[in-house]
Protein backbone atom coordinates (compact mmCIF):
# COMPACT_ATOMS: atom_id res chain seq x y z
CA UNK A 1 0.00 0.00 0.00
CA UNK A 2 1.27 2.99 -1.15
CA UNK A 3 1.90 5.67 1.81
CA UNK A 4 -0.29 8.92 1.48
CA UNK A 5 1.69 12.27 0.65
CA UNK A 6 1.31 14.91 3.07
CA UNK A 7 -1.00 18.08 2.08
CA UNK A 8 -0.01 21.16 3.21
CA UNK A 9 -2.05 24.74 2.70
CA UNK A 10 -0.88 27.32 0.26
CA UNK A 11 -2.93 30.97 0.97
CA UNK A 12 -2.67 33.26 -1.73
CA UNK A 13 -2.78 36.64 0.19
CA UNK A 14 -3.10 38.99 -2.60
CA UNK A 15 -5.72 36.79 -4.41
CA UNK A 16 -8.55 37.23 -1.30
CA UNK A 17 -6.85 35.28 0.37
CA UNK A 18 -7.79 31.80 -1.47
CA UNK A 19 -6.22 29.42 0.63
CA UNK A 20 -5.65 25.67 -1.26
CA UNK A 21 -4.32 22.06 -0.42
CA UNK A 22 -1.38 21.14 -2.39
CA UNK A 23 1.34 18.07 -1.24
CA UNK A 24 3.92 18.14 0.81
CA UNK A 25 7.20 19.50 -1.77
CA UNK A 26 5.09 20.94 -4.27
CA UNK A 27 6.37 23.74 -6.71
CA UNK A 28 4.78 27.23 -5.60
CA UNK A 29 4.11 28.15 -9.21
CA UNK A 30 2.90 25.04 -10.24
CA UNK A 31 0.55 25.13 -7.67
CA UNK A 32 -0.99 28.70 -8.46
CA UNK A 33 -1.42 27.56 -11.79
CA UNK A 34 -3.06 24.21 -11.50
CA UNK A 35 -5.71 25.94 -8.72
CA UNK A 36 -5.44 29.39 -10.56
CA UNK A 37 -3.70 31.39 -7.46
CA UNK A 38 -2.91 34.41 -9.67
CA UNK A 39 0.93 34.62 -9.15
CA UNK A 40 1.92 36.28 -12.49
CA UNK A 41 4.72 34.29 -14.42
CA UNK A 42 5.92 34.28 -18.19
CA UNK A 43 8.62 31.72 -18.54
CA UNK A 44 8.03 29.56 -15.47
CA UNK A 45 11.90 28.50 -15.80
CA UNK A 46 13.57 31.20 -13.96
CA UNK A 47 14.71 33.73 -16.51
CA UNK A 48 12.23 36.03 -17.09
CA UNK A 49 11.93 37.27 -12.62
CA UNK A 50 8.40 37.95 -13.52
CA UNK A 51 7.06 35.20 -10.89
CA UNK A 52 8.96 37.14 -7.80
CA UNK A 53 6.39 37.18 -4.81
CA UNK A 54 7.01 37.27 -1.13
CA UNK A 55 6.64 34.65 1.36
CA UNK A 56 4.35 36.83 4.24
CA UNK A 57 4.15 33.63 6.51
CA UNK A 58 5.92 30.21 6.27
CA UNK A 59 9.33 30.98 4.60
CA UNK A 60 10.65 28.51 7.21
CA UNK A 61 8.71 26.03 4.75
CA UNK A 62 10.31 26.81 1.59
CA UNK A 63 13.18 24.95 0.33
CA UNK A 64 17.26 26.45 -0.44
CA UNK A 65 17.49 29.59 -2.74
CA UNK A 66 18.80 28.43 -6.23
CA UNK A 67 21.24 30.26 -8.27
CA UNK A 68 18.52 31.40 -11.06
CA UNK A 69 16.69 33.19 -8.27
CA UNK A 70 20.45 35.17 -7.65
CA UNK A 71 19.92 36.52 -10.97
CA UNK A 72 16.40 38.65 -10.40
CA UNK A 73 16.84 38.69 -6.34
CA UNK A 74 19.49 40.43 -3.86
CA UNK A 75 20.69 39.23 -0.76
CA UNK A 76 18.46 41.71 0.50
CA UNK A 77 15.20 40.83 -0.96
CA UNK A 78 15.81 36.86 0.21
CA UNK A 79 16.23 38.30 3.67
CA UNK A 80 12.80 40.27 3.39
CA UNK A 81 11.60 37.04 2.16
CA UNK A 82 11.04 37.21 -1.43
CA UNK A 83 11.78 34.39 -3.66
CA UNK A 84 11.09 33.32 -7.60
CA UNK A 85 7.63 31.18 -7.44
CA UNK A 86 9.19 29.10 -10.26
CA UNK A 87 11.97 28.23 -8.30
CA UNK A 88 10.67 27.61 -4.62
CA UNK A 89 8.92 24.40 -3.59
CA UNK A 90 7.28 24.54 -0.59
CA UNK A 91 7.25 21.82 2.47
CA UNK A 92 4.51 23.38 4.74
CA UNK A 93 1.75 26.02 4.77
CA UNK A 94 2.50 29.19 3.32
CA UNK A 95 1.07 32.12 2.45
CA UNK A 96 2.34 34.35 -0.28
CA UNK A 97 1.39 37.84 -2.00
CA UNK A 98 2.75 39.65 -5.01
CA UNK A 99 2.90 43.30 -6.56
CA UNK A 100 -0.07 43.34 -8.81
CA UNK A 101 1.09 44.68 -12.59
Amino acid sequence: MEAAVERITVTFATNDNKAVQADKGANLLRVSLREKGGIPFKCGGGLCGTCRCHIDAGLEHADKVKPKELKHLTQEDLDAGYRMACQTFVNGDVTVSWVRK
